[in-house]
């Protein structure tokens, strides 16, 4: 059973409504109601991936705030063991997706620089890279084990080890395994480490350590990966807090639970109105998002599951 259905401080607090995954909460706990479609020209600057209802092919769905954290059996309309993973960049790709956080409805893009479209030039990565929905790296936080660094205003990131490709988009129930705390340019930007539920390897990883005793060099791989990818850009390899190592999955969930709990007070408004005593280039962040139509795409507070 998992660990989180069964510690109390970590119990799921959904209401009954939050298990329907249709659009009658406003809500979406799997992708069994959800397409997604391109818009604009590939390979260009005004590609977007937008993720709308089949039943009406048109109502647009947020991957941030309309998708919920739990994943929800679409057959049983009730919350399984496992969280909701949304893909980003797909195992063995390189070009740099990337949900826009600061854009109404809040697509998926390719990331840019200067008017350039990123790739990752160290090359292909090796895992599914993606983030958790209902989830912030909140930029006024500075967490006691991030070596006095603060969020990095984004949702948590995944790293998804599975077999399976999963496409840009497109919605995965996943296991939550342990978490690697980086350092970014002085910003806290925590690496979940997950299982797909499906994944025939799934039945054998729980904990992070089931990971290096079954999949020895799978870590420290992707420990790597993170450490030396922008280094072809010219910028020196990234750190890392907590010695370095990967935080088991009770760990993680506390993470989660308070990036969580950061979401609901930034699309409540609860988050800008206590920016008074932040430095400007912080507020301008924590703005920027809550102008992006947060309050009209997302669900009541009561609504938003919490740990």
């Amino acid at each position: 059973k998992s660990i989180l259905l069964e510690r109390p401080s970590l119990s799921l607090n959904i209401k009954k409504t939050m298990y329907k995954s249709g659009s009658a909460t406003g809500s979406h706990g799997s992708n069994s109601n959800l397409q997604n479609l391109d818009r604009g020209e590939k390979d260009t600057l005004d590609y977007r991936i937008h993720t709308v209802e089949k039943d009406s092919g048109s109502k647009q769905i947020s991957l941030w705030h309309d998708v919920t954290l739990v994943h929800i059996d679409p057959a049983t309309e009730k919350p399984t063991p496992y969280l909701n993973f949304v893909c980003e960049i797909p195992k063995f790709s390189r070009k740099k997706y990337e949900i826009a956080t600061d854009e109404v409805g809040n697509p998926i893009k390719q990331d840019e620089k200067k008017g350039k479209l990123r790739e990752f030039k160290k090359g292909d990565i090796f895992f599914n890279y993606g983030c958790l929905p209902r989830t912030w790296e909140d930029p006024t936080f500075y967490h006691p084990d991030a070596e006095g660094c603060r969020g990095d205003n984004d949702p948590l990131d995944v790293c998804d080890i599975g077999m399976r490709i999963v496409n840009p988009g497109e919605i995965r129930p996943v296991k939550i395994l342990g978490i690697l705390c980086m350092i970014d340019e002085g910003e806290a930007d925590w690496k979940l480490v997950v299982i797909d539920a499906e994944d025939k390897w799934a039945p054998f990883l729980n904990d992070i350590a089931d990971v290096d005793k079954h999949l020895p060099g799978q870590l420290d791989a992707i420990r790597e990966w993170f450490r030396t990818y922008k280094i072809p850009d010219g910028k020196p390899p990234n750190v890392f807090g907590l010695q370095e190592k990967f935080q088991d999955k009770a760990y993680a969930l506390e993470i989660i639970k308070e990036c969580n709990h950061a979401w609901k007070d930034l699309i409540t408004g609860e988050k800008e109105r206590k920016l008074k005593d932040h430095e400007e280039e912080v507020v301008k962040l924590v703005r920027k998002l809550s102008k992006s139509n947060l309050l009209s795409l997302a669900p009541d507070e009561d609504d938003a599951p919490s740990f």
